[in-house]
């Protein structure tokens, strides 16, 4: 099944898209821009949770800076995390991954609740979601766990709204005052050490373009749980009988942040990744040198996975078979524990704060081929609460 990512249907509801091309076959196809051998390619899409899961960890799938169609012009050569494969990507991973543990998670919880109830307290009576919370709460939180100074923090806010919200053009228009802001961040914290991360990387034997490519790319890489926590309250407003229990029960919420991770994933498609030879994804044939990506989506409304995948149940049982909304992998998602307690926060503060947060006005989703998101999601609280 070919897949077009101009279709108005298919980019509003990419549910129905996907459940379709998942019932046709392992692999569908959708041609992009700027990928495969002649530039002008064909994206394979893996639809099936089984063949997603093998596809992610099997290494004749390679990332590269070929990955990135429309790699913004101005970044550093240095690649980043999401370029690498091999020996490069777990050397720089593990400069990163101990401030991203579960245990570090949880440690910095306390601040992230200070974060998100400070947002909350600041809401009037009719808000957008997005803009005035769901946004601002992740970019405030990395750049307190980066270690980016308060004063250079509106730079990173700008560059981060632009991230969420898919606004390409304001994103390359920030290039290079965010390397400028990386650059200054990782010089100050050499020269005035700090109890953050930028101020453990000083210390290890990382180089100055490292840490560069490092502070900006997790500062930005760190917006992404704005789009979920958004999506995440729609569904919950749109299944009254899912945030009562969530009220009537509030150690419920790790397990529902694990099944609104699985139901409404913000991220459609994972980065792409090349065939080293010919090779089969059930049966399907891709020839060497072809981008292949995950629906990560599809995979997680599999029928095969999930019993009755697209019902919203906050009390599912996990199972065996994880969800794949942070891929799966030596690149499964480096801030997955921090993006589960922010979602955790957000949540919690938001129904602890406002018993009757309700909707004010139609939210409006997105066209995007690669993120299931929305523009805006007006919200009405009473006066009072």
């Amino acid at each position: 099944m070919q897949l077009d990512p101009s279709d108005p249907a298919a980019l509003l509801d990419p549910v129905a898209t996907y459940a379709a091309a998942r019932a046709d076959s392992p692999v569908a196809r959708m041609p992009v821009p700027g990928l495969g051998k002649s530039g002008l390619g064909t994206l394979w899409i893996v639809t099936r949770h089984e063949h997603a899961r093998a596809v992610l960890t099997d290494p004749r799938f390679r990332l590269s800076r070929a990955s990135y169609a429309m790699r913004p012009a101005g970044l550093p050569d240095t690649a980043n995390l999401g370029e690498l494969d091999g020996p490069d990507h777990t050397r720089l991973r593990r400069l990163v991954s101990p401030a991203f543990t579960a245990r570090r998670a949880a440690e910095f919880r306390p601040r992230i609740e200070q974060i998100a109830r400070a947002l909350g307290e600041r809401l009037p009576a009719e808000f957008d979601l997005l803009t005035d919370f769901a946004w601002p709460l992740p970019i405030e939180v990395i750049c307190e766990l980066v270690g980016i100074a308060e004063a250079d923090r509106p730079l990173w806010r700008r560059a981060g709204v632009a991230v969420a919200s898919g606004q390409g053009q304001a994103f390359q228009e920030a290039i290079p005052e965010v390397i400028a802001g990386a650059k200054a961040a990782v010089a100050r914290r050499r020269a005035e050490p700090g109890d953050d991360l930028l101020g453990d990387l000083v210390r290890t034997e990382a180089s100055d373009e490292d840490l560069v490519v490092l502070c900006w790319h997790l500062v930005l890489a760190g917006q992404v749980p704005g789009n979920l926590i958004a999506n995440a309250v729609e569904a919950l407003l749109d299944h009254p009988e899912q945030l009562q229990l969530l009220r009537d029960d509030p150690s419920l919420m790790p397990r529902a942040v694990e099944e609104l991770l699985r139901w409404c994933t913000p991220q459609l498609l994972t980065t792409p990744r090349f065939t080293t030879e010919d090779l089969e994804i059930g049966g399907v044939p891709i020839p060497k040198g072809e981008p292949v990506s995950v629906s990560m989506l599809s995979a997680n409304r599999d029928p095969e996975a999930f019993p009755d995948p697209d019902h919203l149940d906050l009390t599912r049982t996990p199972g065996s078979l994880g969800h794949l909304a942070f891929a799966h992998g030596p690149h499964f998602c480096l801030g997955a524990a921090l993006a589960r307690v922010e979602t955790e926060v957000a949540l919690t503060t938001l129904i602890t704060l406002f018993p009757r947060l309700r909707l004010a006005g139609n939210p409006v989703r997105s066209p995007d081929p690669g993120t299931w998101r929305l523009a805006a999601l007006p919200i009405r609280v009473d006066a009072g609460e």
